[in-house]
């Protein structure tokens, strides 16, 4: 939708009234927000405008105030020159009158997030970073909406799609971490992040800290010091944090599938009885669709205590591929009875189906993945075809 235009006004008496307990400075121009054809000689990009100040409102003048904040508007040729000083006088104006915003604002940006409407999300917070620069707060939230938004890249695409994606949240995260104060919430998300992505060594130096911090006075605290040091414990008991493990799982990734075997393999080689190793070679060697092979890595990494959700995931597609549907559906089975509402299983289940003939069966699985998430565009795919 087409933004509306920005002029500047001097400060209306109207305003005045209105606004208690703030020094407005006549000599700093104000932003309004006007209909297209507002401004002088209906020029859209008129910056010093004569506006009817019967219809000014505070919302006006407020709309004006954030998106110039924001960097969210187009200067015309006379747009005036808007120094940091002014800047900061919007920001205190701002403030001013709606003392709430951050909380506000905050609120409103994580509950579009939740929604899966990030770009409201991240325009909502980039009016927060505007108005708070440098505020801790503001810049793990855009990491956590980012994290959001790359996760569902990635789950609304192709196997190792959205890769790109999470670039923009990794980048976040390490501004989020370069702040101060730097927010205890800063480093136990960015923890759990780098996990994520398998950058185990940056992980381990977050969790290091969290768990070096004095107890925050919060009910979810102690919890939280706890899965932080469960999580340090696994990393330095699994020697995750090295550097063959990392490049192995980037290489999958990318799709360089048969480099990221000799990498994985030098790291099994120091590290034989880790499961997460074995669990990566598994993976290569699926994608590879040499089955055989990645079944045995999968039974190595159950029995060394791997047996999770993924790994009987990842057993179920080398039988399935394999020929076995029996033992296909015995592992998806025991998956979903383990995680009800996992996508991923339920859509399996489906191909699976798929696969022994039973079209009704695999249509139920793949409409129950699309109830639980619309968006699963594997599910929709399989559906159309039945």
């Amino acid at each position: 939708m087409e933004k509306k235009p920005i002029v500047f006004l001097t400060v209306p008496d109207s305003l005045k009234s209105r606004v208690k307990g703030f020094d407005l400075d006549a000599s700093i121009l104000l932003p309004v927000e006007v209909e297209a054809g507002s401004g002088e000689g209906g020029d859209e990009n008129a910056g010093l405008a004569r506006v009817d100040s019967a219809s000014l409102s505070l919302e006006m003048i407020l709309s004006g105030m954030l998106r110039v904040i924001a960097g969210d508007f187009d200067g015309g040729a006379h747009t005036p020159r808007i120094t940091e000083r002014w800047l900061d006088y919007y920001r205190a104006l701002v403030c001013a009158v709606k003392p709430e915003i951050y909380h506000e604002f905050t609120c409103a940006a994580m509950v579009k997030a939740d929604n899966e409407d990030f770009d409201t999300a991240l325009e909502i917070n980039a009016i927060l970073e505007g108005l708070f620069p440098r505020s801790p707060g503001v810049l793990l939230n855009k990491a956590l909406i980012l994290e959001k938004k790359a996760a569902f890249v990635e789950k609304d695409g192709a196997e190792g799609g959205g890769g790109d994606a999470w670039n923009a949240p990794e980048a976040a995260y390490l501004d989020a971490l370069a702040t101060q104060p730097l927010l205890p919430d800063t480093l136990f998300n960015a923890g759990f992040f780098f996990v994520r992505r398998k950058r185990f060594a940056r992980a381990r130096d977050c969790f290091f800290s969290y768990t070096s911090l004095e107890e925050e006075e919060t009910e979810e605290a102690p919890e939280k010091k706890k899965q932080a040091q469960r999580m340090l414990a696994e990393i330095n008991s699994q020697h995750l944090d090295e550097e063959a493990y990392r490049e192995a799982y980037d290489c999958i990734i990318r799709g360089e599938d048969e480099a990221g075997l000799l990498k994985i393999r030098q790291f099994i080689e120091k590290h034989p009885k880790v499961w997460n190793g074995w669990f990566v070679l598994g993976w290569a060697l699926r994608k590879l669709a040499r089955y055989d092979a990645a079944l045995a890595a999968f039974q190595k990494t159950t029995e060394l205590g791997g047996g999770n959700t993924d790994t009987r995931n990842e057993i179920a597609i080398c039988l399935m591929e394999s020929g076995d549907l029996k033992g296909a559906r015995k592992e998806l089975e025991r998956a979903l009875q383990e995680e009800p509402e996992n996508i991923k299983i339920i859509s399996n289940l489906g191909v699976l189906a798929m696969k022994g003939g039973n079209k009704d069966e695999a249509a139920a699985f793949f409409r129950t993945a699309l109830e639980l998430d619309p968006a699963d565009s594997l599910a929709a795919h399989f559906l159309a075809k039945l």
